[in-house]
């Protein structure tokens, strides 16, 4: 490979069978950044199986010129891939470009992939601009009680949210009553299973 560019030379080390390899190539991406390794970088975070090695490209990917990782990743809010929404706006988030903010649609905060959704909510929470944030809480709070995630290991906090929850989808019901029938539901989920 002594003919091949650095960009391909990266590549070829993302595609290492051993996570170690691909950690190790991706913080040498980030220690010497280098243009043409954005693109590879954020294509290895669509498949990257490894969470560690996935991390790593997000940080290698903040050590590179802000607006063209922002660039290269844009696009990759709209990927097929679940991954690949997922760690772009994990990584845009991390890069805090405000740019970003504007990618961030109600379809993607209602994403169907519960982490896709959850990173989007995250890093618009972050990047929301001055003037912005009542609209962005108003369609978070359509995300209440999504899937299993109203749980805390604080019970205090889990039945504050289900009775949210509650409330939010039955408006018309007293916070005191959801409140009861959500510390109900949170002592159930403590008793023993049979």
């Amino acid at each position: 490979m002594t003919d091949s560019t650095p960009a391909e030379r990266l590549r070829a080390a993302l595609q290492h069978p051993d996570a170690s390899a691909r950690l190790e190539a991706a913080l040498a991406a980030g220690t010497r950044p280098d243009d043409s390794y954005v693109v590879e970088l954020v294509a290895r975070c669509a498949v990257e199986s490894d969470f560690f090695v996935r991390d790593m490209l997000t940080w290698a990917l903040t050590r590179h010129d802000p607006s063209r990782a922002v660039e290269v990743l844009l696009p990759e809010v709209r990927s097929e891939i679940p991954q690949a929404r997922s760690q772009a706006l994990h990584t845009l988030s991390k890069i805090g470009d405000p740019v970003a903010f504007s990618t961030i649609t109600p379809a993607v905060l209602r994403d169907p992939h519960p982490e896709v959704a959850r990173a989007a909510w995250r890093t618009a929470s972050g990047l929301v601009p001055e003037g912005a944030q009542e609209d962005l809480a108003d369609q978070l709070a359509t995300q209440f009680g999504r899937g299993d995630q109203v749980i805390s290991p604080y019970d205090v906090v889990s039945a504050h949210a289900r009775a949210t929850a509650i409330v939010m989808g039955e408006p018309d019901t007293d916070f005191a009553e959801a409140a009861v029938e959500a510390r109900r539901v949170v002592a159930k989920r403590a008793l023993p299973k049979d």
